[in-house]
């Protein structure tokens, strides 16, 4: 399996600091460095914009310190993978309480950082292990019975699916054909990550949409990118903002 490179965000208040930790990682060409914040405000907003798959994250700060910035992270994103870097030894048994990865002390060693290294590379191989077992237990494909032959649809060519009583009509690449499963049924057997429920007899994939325009009384609009507008009833539209990552 082809892990993905590690996605990293510095969050310290001193430059030099955040230039050492660039330095180490200079011989690590599997960890990609995507931002860097001389705060832990600016660290929030970060996260929240870039998803960071690591963070270096120093304790004492002006303001809100490492701890705080942790547990003020929002619930419904996934966490990031944690090594504190700090001139303190004294916090370590409360950072492995957070389930840091490590507990780096300045002057960053080297030899010391590459062993934190290894083990974030280790933890990140076992949580990309889990996402692909997952992925792999959901339906890929399926078969629509077309007269007397089966047509076989991949999931990913899904644009949206209607509910009709024990049918759906799943709609992909501009074609719309009748299945005999109930949409509560197939919903279970798709991706969450993909398959986004806005109505109650209504799925769509989220990668074809491309507009959502509010409308009356907490409804909204779904655009996809073949022009389809389909109701976003006010009851999914919570889920639909989480997924959609809209404020």
């Amino acid at each position: 399996m082809n892990v993905p490179a590690i996605r990293a965000l510095l969050v310290d208040d001193e430059l030099l600091a955040r230039l050492a930790i660039r330095q180490a990682l200079a011989t690590h060409s599997d960890i990609t460095i995507v931002g860097e914040c001389g705060n832990a405000t600016e660290a929030k907003q970060a996260i929240e914009a870039l998803s960071p798959d690591l963070i270096f994250l120093d304790i004492k700060m002006p303001g809100m310190d490492g701890f705080r910035l942790l547990h003020g992270m929002r619930r419904d994103t996934a966490r990031p993978m944690i090594v504190f870097a700090t001139a303190y030894g004294q916090h370590a048994l409360q950072a492995f309480d957070a389930n840091a990865i490590d507990y780096l002390l300045k002057p960053i060693d080297q030899a010391r950082f590459d062993q934190a290294m290894a083990r974030v590379r280790q933890h990140w191989g076992g949580l990309n292990n889990v996402a692909t077992a997952a992925k792999s237990a959901y339906q890929q494909r399926i078969s629509v019975v077309c007269g007397e032959h089966v047509r076989v649809i991949a999931a990913s060519d899904i644009d949206w699916i209607r509910a009709d009583g024990n049918y759906v009509h799943i709609h992909a690449s501009g074609k719309s054909h009748l299945h005999r499963e109930t949409l509560t049924g197939l919903l279970a057997s798709l991706d969450p990550a993909r398959f986004l429920r806005i109505h109650r007899g209504i799925v769509v994939n989220v990668d074809r949409i491309a507009e959502v325009h509010p409308l009356f009384q907490g409804s909204a609009e779904v655009v996809l990118h073949d022009g389809t507008r389909l109701n976003l009833s006010r009851r999914f539209r919570a889920s639909a903002r989480l997924a959609l990552g809209m404020s």
